[in-house]
């Protein structure tokens, strides 16, 4: 799914590190800044 400036992000969710899920709605209403690593965890 392609994101343009400004498109508001779907909910979805990831594990932390303690392997529960959370969801980007939890922190509805909350300031939070995503960063992503495009090569985290991978050969390249």
């Amino acid at each position: 799914m392609k994101l343009n400036p400004n498109d508001k992000a779907p909910d979805f969710g990831l594990l932390d590190q303690n392997g529960k899920k959370v969801l980007l709605s939890d922190f509805k209403g909350s300031k939070l800044l995503l960063f992503f690593y495009p090569k985290a965890g991978t050969s390249g």
